[in-house]
């Protein structure tokens, strides 16, 4: 027995499914639930009462703490339907791995494999009929974690509440995207928490975000907090650029280590591209473009996949990248990764967790 089968969930199945109101043709988004989520509560040092039922409102206290001092954290995974049926989860020991070094950061209690894989793998067991099976659907999975102490005072909560809840998505992004490179505002430092995945990085990230929509930009290309001079990533992704032969990723602490991004660089070193993982300027992107050494930008995470960026814009003036269609590399590990996450090919990664 596996250690993500050795746990005791209660199941409430709910009383009337809401699947026959989804129109599969149609997702947006985000924005339909499916019928139940996973529940487990954290008290006394003790996880306890681990539940699935009908997904639905909860009852909070105004002096929950998570809503005053932000311990809350999440992750994105997606969930695959093979043409047989077969239900996949893509790569979730891997979040799971990252959603407790993220509770690490922020004094919070980690979760066991066998709430978070095992409680995921039953949550899908259940609803495996709201995973879509068309090629760019998926079912999106958020488990995420927040402070339910009812008291004031900034301190580490005793108590929390670790929710998965599920919703059938199309794509994230219809076309590529423009970027705007942020010279003023930060989404993090060194030493601060922007390798986890936390509430607070995305809410600092809405003022600037619509400033850059204002200005004719889909999305901020980050940059290093003590000099804007370094790239760091996208508003919802990491970057991922080829420069000459070689496939470069930003590194360093103060970004998210995608799963995403983790396997595009694996898959190039596998097919034998140059890689690199170190800091990339804004200069030398910009003076890439120019020149004709940057023939490949695009975003990598779980909800976009990939996303390619067809302009930049920096200090007033944009840049165009090359058009998508000869792109290469990122046309390739799309399409691969499409064929193993459909089940289409084999997987000899073993990235493929079944249901």
């Amino acid at each position: 027995m596996s250690a993500t089968d050795q746990i005791s969930i209660r199941v409430e199945p709910t009383k009337e499914s809401r699947l026959s109101q989804v129109d599969f043709n149609n997702l947006k988004f985000g924005q339909i639930m499916s019928d139940h989520m996973l529940v487990a509560e954290y008290n006394n040092g003790t996880w306890t009462d681990i539940s699935i039922q009908p997904y639905g409102d909860i009852s909070v206290s105004p002096s929950m703490s998570a809503l005053h001092y932000g311990q809350a954290i999440f992750e994105g995974v997606k969930g695959y339907k093979f043409e047989n049926g077969t239900v996949s989860i893509f790569r979730p020991d891997k979040n799971w791995e990252r959603f407790n070094k993220s509770a690490s950061r922020l004094q919070m209690p980690e979760v066991p494999e066998e709430i978070f894989l095992g409680g995921l793998k039953k949550l899908l067991d259940i609803d495996r009929n709201w995973i879509p099976s068309k090629e760019g659907t998926a079912l999106y999975i958020r488990p995420f974690m927040f402070a339910t102490e009812a008291a004031l005072g900034v301190h580490p909560s005793i108590s929390y509440k670790f929710i998965i809840i599920t919703c059938p998505v199309g794509a994230y992004y219809s076309k590529p995207i423009s970027l705007k490179v942020e010279t003023h505002y930060t989404r993090a430092a060194e030493g601060g928490v922007g390798f986890s995945k936390n509430a607070g990085n995305y809410a600092l990230s809405l003022y600037p975000t619509q400033l850059a929509n204002d200005e004719g930009y889909d999305q901020i290309m980050w940059t290093d907090a003590a000099e804007h001079k370094y790239i760091e990533e996208a508003g919802t992704a990491n970057l991922i650029f080829r420069i000459g032969d070689t496939i470069i990723t930003p590194h360093g602490d103060t970004i998210l280590h995608g799963v995403t991004r983790r396997t595009i660089m694996e898959l190039a070193e596998k097919w034998g591209y140059k890689t690199e993982q170190r800091k990339v300027s804004v200069e030398e992107l910009i003076e890439g473009i120019k020149n004709g050494t940057v023939t490949e930008a695009f975003a990598a995470g779980t909800a976009a996949t990939i996303t390619h960026i067809d302009r930049i814009g920096f200090n007033g003036q944009d840049y165009t990248l090359p058009p998508v269609e000869g792109r290469e590399f990122s046309l390739k590990v799309l399409d691969y990764l499409n064929q193993l996450r459909y089940g289409k090919i084999e997987d000899p990664f073993g990235w493929n967790f079944i249901v």
